[in-house]
């Protein structure tokens, strides 16, 4: 039995995780099909064009169309759709890979992913068989091109709060959908969306499917955008709109239940899609800074870019690992949900819920793991990077969308402690206060003197730093904690950091285990996890005194800092030396080495 949040209850068991390199050839396969259709008809063509696709051109805007419709006859928008309604079902964890590999068709990326994932699932999950039946074979083969609708002008983070409405006429055969939607990607060629609005004045939304051809829809223009130039994005506008009442998808108010669960699925792969285009930039780092000289010598063997190309690569490393683990969990979760009795959809979904915690912490870790690499990737490049004529500006604007959709990251780092807590204080499903009596002994061991800082115990001391500091902070501030939102996305940090040290940690272990690696490899990633464990001490070290600050005094802050000072002791390692070894292995590897 798989548990959501359970790495903050208890150490994780390397025997029971996935790791990458565990994939099997069919998935492997999947990935190359999906890299190979990215490099032939969107790399490929974009270099002989001199320039990315751009949306607001219309001769664009129908290439980007008819792009959709060849990854379909590929099977690429079915990957979540049932096979008798045309798809091809994968499981969630080779969907990740499919996301991942997707990265490779840079603003393209956004746009299938629309397709299959938002501006599907809804129907996917909750639709019945009368909808299923009638939409998703035509999604499937890109027949029906999806988007879907959820923010409005004065409604972004808050969705409840739209002002869309849908009034049931008074033949009870359709509902007149009146308002105003933004940012809706694929909404320049959509044939099919996903709407919320509230139904008279009911509290919460609900979800229509409507189709284009239903009429009282208008466009606006293409927006016009810093980056992911070539996806659709436009306003759309329904000025009462005929919705027939059978296209009310689930049940009146359960919109924005639908919103929240779709986002769970939506930002575990935003945060595989954003490691496949670290891996990306790695390569294409790595090839010009072995390739670029300066002083009569490659950059490559410069300290400074062997630090940067490091870096990309340690934090990219444990975003992968961590992303396949909750994956496999998610699917394990399904099948467990199925036995008991849950049909596909709603076992699903379930799971889903089951790991939002972990999805939010990927998105937000993913997302800025991106904007770091690409920044990165631009810095090494040097001018030519911020010229056009090689791509990496555009990566580094498409990047940047990153942090805002599928929830800001400010919202997930709020989303990720504040469900946490509900799950020990309503649910009682995690018990932090459990979890939290083993945090003397942790700081009994620590003021030991030569006490020593393995991996092992470093992460634990990760989890306990958060153990003690959201316990104090929960003790002292109760309720207004809420309002507190510094703190608790300095807790949000602490938190992500003890999750992705230890998949990072496991991975690693499993390898050795199980001898699923070369020596030589086990060797960096040891490193690598090394490196990781140290730069995130300082980050859960920096938050901590932030945390501390804010809310103590006196005696009690003097007492918590020793507290945490004990829990976070300098790790003895020379980073600078691991990461100049690291650099040279991904030379050696021509790229990201894993």
């Amino acid at each position: 039995m798989v548990k959501g949040c359970s790495f903050i209850e208890k150490a994780g068991n390397a025997n029971e995780i996935f790791v990458p390199e565990e994939f099997t050839e069919e998935q492997k396969m999947i990935k190359q099909m999906v890299t190979d259709f990215c490099v032939t008809e969107i790399q490929e063509p974009m270099l002989k064009r001199g320039r990315e696709l751009y949306a607001s051109n219309d001769e664009d805007l129908a290439e980007v169309a008819k792009l959709l419709e060849k990854s379909a006859d590929l099977g690429l928008c079915g990957v979540a759709i049932a096979e008798k309604h045309g798809g091809i079902d994968l499981d969630f964890n080779t969907g990740l890979i499919f996301a991942e590999a997707g990265a490779q068709g840079f603003s393209f990326a956004t746009t299938i992913g629309c397709q299959t994932s938002i501006g599907s699932l809804p129907i996917v999950y909750y639709g019945n068989e009368a909808q299923k039946d009638k939409y998703l074979p035509g999604v499937a083969s890109a027949a029906l091109k999806a988007s879907y609708c959820l923010t409005e002008p004065n409604a972004g983070s808050d969705a409840n709060s739209g002002k869309t409405r849908a009034v049931l006429n008074e033949a009870g055969t359709h509902y007149m959908l009146n308002g105003q939607k933004m940012w809706i990607t694929n909404g320049g060629f959509a044939d099919l969306f996903i709407v919320f609005a509230k139904i008279d004045n009911d509290k919460k939304l609900s979800a229509f499917i409507v189709e284009k051809d239903f009429g009282g829809i208008t466009l606006g223009a293409e927006e016009k955008k810093m980056g992911i130039k070539g996806s659709s994005t436009v306003q759309v506008f329904f000025n009462d709109c005929p919705v027939p009442a059978e296209n009310l998808l689930a049940k009146r108010e359960e919109g924005f239940k639908i919103a929240l669960n779709i986002l769970n699925s939506g930002r575990i792969k935003l945060a595989a899609g954003t490691t496949g285009g670290c891996k990306f930039s790695i390569d294409k780092s790595v090839a010009y800074a072995k390739e670029r000289k300066q002083f009569n010598t490659a950059i490559a063997e410069f300290g400074a870019i062997k630090n940067k190309i490091a870096k990309m690569v340690v934090h990219t490393f444990a975003a992968d690992s961590a992303i396949y683990q909750v994956g496999r969990n998610i699917d394990i979760k399904t099948t467990e949900f199925k036995a008991a009795g849950l049909e596909d959809g709603k076992a699903k979904i379930k799971a889903l819920r089951e790991f939002a915690v972990e999805c939010a912490i990927l998105k937000v870790k993913g997302s800025e793991n991106a904007d770091f690499v690409l920044d990165e990737t631009l810095q090494i490049h040097g001018g030519m990077g911020y010229s056009m004529e090689t791509g990496i500006e555009m990566g580094y604007r498409d990047a940047r969308i990153t942090r805002i959709y599928e929830g800001t990251n400010e919202i997930n780092r709020m989303l990720s402690v504040a469900e946490l807590t509900k799950r020990h204080l309503k649910s009682k499903e995690i018990n932090l206060t459990k979890a939290g009596k083993n945090v003397p002994r942790l700081l009994f061991k620590q003021a030991l003197p030569f006490s020593s800082n393995n991996e092992a115990r470093i992460i634990e001391n990760i989890k306990a730093c958060f153990l003690l500091i959201s316990g104090a902070t929960g003790k002292k501030l109760g309720k207004k904690l809420v309002d507190e939102q510094e703190i608790v996305m300095n807790l949000a940090d602490i938190l992500a950091e003890g999750f992705l040290a230890e998949a990072a940690y496991l991975r690693l272990e499993k390898l050795k285990t199980k001898k699923l690696s070369d020596s030589e490899s086990l060797k960096i990633m040891d490193k690598i996890v090394k490196v990781y464990l140290y730069e995130a001490l300082d980050t859960v070290r920096k938050a901590g005194n932030e945390i501390i600050d804010a809310y103590t005094d006196g005696m009690n802050k003097k007492m918590m800092r020793y507290l945490l000072g004990l829990l976070t002791k300098r790790y003895n390692i020379n980073a600078k030396a691991l990461r100049r070894e690291i650099a040279e292995y991904a030379y050696a590897k021509d790229g990201y080495p894993f």
